[in-house]
């Protein structure tokens, strides 16, 4: 756990991250670590094991802060479009369509990769 002291006070404050992960429409995942620190987040986030990031959260006593752009620029990566998520769905859907539609299987695979 990742703690610090504020100046003039004698108590600890506590600091957590909460990353969210948007799956499209399989949901979204939020993973608290308390043990994690801002480190790791970044780490995690430019070695590619935290993908469709929808936010990063840092909470420090009662005080929530969104610090996404922040980690994504520490960890050298380009700012990920919130479309990315809907892209996704978009595509599941179309490929929905064209098996109600009965195409068939080698233009379906067309479709698929595209």
């Amino acid at each position: 756990m990742e703690s610090t002291r504020r100046e003039g006070s004698q108590s600890a404050q506590m600091q957590y991250f909460v990353v969210m992960i948007d799956y499209g429409r399989r949901g979204r995942e939020a993973i608290v670590d308390p043990e994690m620190t801002r480190r790791e987040v970044i780490s995690r986030v430019a070695s590619g094991e935290y993908k469709n990031i929808s936010f990063i959260h840092e909470i420090v006593d009662r005080a929530v802060g969104d610090i996404t752009e922040e980690i994504f620029a520490e960890a050298a990566l380009p700012e990920i479009l919130a479309g990315g998520a809907e892209l996704q769905a978009a595509r599941f859907d179309h490929s929905q369509d064209l098996r109600k539609h009965d195409l068939p299987k080698h233009e379906l695979r067309k479709h698929e990769t595209a």
